[in-house]
């Protein structure tokens, strides 16, 4: 049966796991993400302290991409001792109505983690098509004596991802902003420019990556449809 994946935050409660029954330990997250990453690829792993009332010890919740991963791992891992020398309880988290609606783009970081996994080093790329600042200069290049007379800095970015043994190709933008004060130098306001100029990009990129999609099939083929332009 095929799996619909997007580049988007896991917000489902098929795709989270609940684990109690965990005893205090350095490195406790890492010792998670080692066990359950052997199932699929992990959005991210929250350890937390129990609350008083229910005694000392930990719990955590764990976002896999996949719901079927995680359901794979809910069944290895329920029951056994793992890390440690007490048994884990561990099953998929009941509905959140309030969360499950909420859809959030995956940052340009995550992405790249995504089409990694999927699609494999070599399976995408990227180029940036045009970065330009927009902060409403009379110098349209964007001179830093000239911009060291503003506090408001903008950049909009432009991004193509490209999926050749698919022939997929997408566009996106994004914009980057923040504020610069008059008094800073032009090393530090060069270095926040750089910083903007990169948050552009990122999001010019995830904003690309949200028109794919991901149908997997099966454990090793999965083929691709995009949708937009």
């Amino acid at each position: 049966m095929a799996e619909v994946l997007a580049f988007r935050v896991p917000a489902g409660s098929a795709h989270t796991l609940l684990v109690w029954g965990l005893e205090p330990a350095p490195g406790l997250e890492h010792s998670l993400f080692s066990v359950f990453s052997k199932f699929g690829l992990l959005y991210s792993v929250r350890a937390h302290r129990n609350a008083a009332v229910a005694g000392p010890g930990y719990y955590a919740i764990i976002k896999f991409y996949s719901d079927r991963d995680a359901s794979r791992a809910q069944r290895a891992c329920n029951g056994q001792r793992l890390f440690q020398k007490s048994p884990l309880k561990v099953c998929v988290c009941t509905k959140q109505k309030g969360l499950q609606q909420q859809v959030l783009a995956l940052n340009s970081n995550k992405c790249q983690e995504l089409a990694n996994h999927y699609l494999g080093f070599n399976g995408w790329s990227s180029r940036i098509i045009t970065l330009q600042n927009v902060s409403g200069f009379d110098d349209e290049n964007g001179d830093l004596g000239k911009i060291l007379q503003k506090r408001s800095v903008k950049y909009l970015g432009a991004v193509e991802v490209t999926l050749p043994n698919h022939g997929v190709c997408t566009r996106g933008v994004g914009l980057g902003e923040a504020d610069i004060e008059n008094s800073e130098g032009t090393f530090c306001m060069q270095i926040k420019v750089s910083s903007i100029q990169k948050l552009a990009v990122g999001k010019a990129l995830s904003s690309a990556f949200q028109k794919i999609l991901l149908v997997v099939l099966g454990k090793a083929y999965f083929c691709i449809k995009h949708w937009g332009v």
